[in-house]
């Protein structure tokens, strides 16, 4: 049985190394070697001085572009954000959503837990290391129930809502509503 290993396009020719232009006419050789099939993409040029020697097909394309990776749903930075501005607060409204982004960090590989330790009324108190800048962060541990789960993740949605705006928009930071403010608490 013949293994097939199935080899992308380049992004560049595999003679010369330029890379492609969008919409660039390439040229791909597929030839038979003792290691199996080679594929080779190829600029104009380059394929007018190349032999063909075992060459057992050949094609043309148009090269294009290929698409960006999509953007992440969070985006690591805006929630490793959001959590510091939240560990320095001491609002008690946020103490499932400071669990939850420690959570969605460690998960992520950004955080470390370390340890947990007792406050004075043996609260637990989750605390993190920062994986690259070893910064300790702690976390109470709200002792969420699954009941409370979707709300804290739709506040923390909301939370997150206003930083995945474009950086230096007028709208980045919402203005701050001292009625809202109350309604937190």
């Amino acid at each position: 049985m013949t293994e097939w290993d199935i080899q992308a396009r380049s992004n560049a020719c595999t003679a010369c190394h330029t890379a492609f232009a969008e919409k660039q006419t390439y040229h791909t050789l597929l030839a038979m070697n003792a290691d199996g099939y080679q594929r080779r993409d190829l600029c104009a040029s380059c394929f007018a001085g190349i032999r063909r020697d075992g060459v057992i097909s050949y094609w043309q394309g148009q090269y294009k572009l290929p698409p960006p990776p999509p953007p992440e749903p969070i985006r690591k930075d805006t929630a490793e954000t959001l959590l510091r501005k939240l560990v320095k607060s001491s609002d008690p409204a946020h103490t499932g959503a400071r669990y939850i982004l420690a959570v969605m960090l460690e998960r992520k590989k950004i955080l470390r837990h370390r340890d947990t330790v007792h406050d004075e009324n043996r609260n637990n108190i989750l605390v993190y290391e920062h994986a690259q800048s070893g910064e300790s962060f702690t976390v109470p541990d709200p002792h969420l129930r699954l009941d409370q789960l979707d709300e804290v993740q739709r506040r923390v949605a909301e939370l997150l809502q206003p930083a995945q705006r474009p950086y230096g928009s007028a709208e980045a930071e919402p203005a701050a509503d001292p009625a809202s403010n109350a309604s937190n608490s």
